[in-house]
């Protein structure tokens, strides 16, 4: 585990059952299987909706977005949380755990899966 898998573990450990999962240059964040946080360019995101994204665009927060072939590609689903909350444990809980409950809705929301 590197500094940085502790930095995190120990980042979220308030908020439960959370792992973490190699992808794609970065470090998606899970809890119950859900995906409520992604790790990327050493920035921390959390999964948003309608029902809380007002909370980022209040902290002049912006989404995740990256660089393709086509141009620049915005995820509008995960978040960039304020700086602040590295140093204030309790309040980034209540953020993570808000993010927990838009993969929770988010994944109800899906149809389910036909079996083949």
């Amino acid at each position: 585990m590197s500094a940085d898998d502790e930095f995190l573990a120990e980042l979220f450990e308030p908020v439960g059952r959370v792992t973490f999962r190699r992808m794609f240059g970065g470090l998606g964040i899970y809890r119950d299987g859900l995906m409520f946080g992604l790790v990327a360019y050493e920035t921390v995101h959390l999964k948003a909706d309608d029902t809380t994204r007002q909370s980022f665009e209040a902290e002049g927060c912006l989404p995740f977005s990256y660089d393709t072939k086509d141009g620049k590609r915005t995820l509008t689903s995960y978040w960039r949380i304020p700086e602040r909350l590295l140093d204030e444990p309790d309040e980034l809980r209540d953020w993570a755990l808000a993010a927990v409950e838009v993969a929770i809705r988010a994944n109800a929301a899906k149809p389910a899966r036909k079996r083949k």
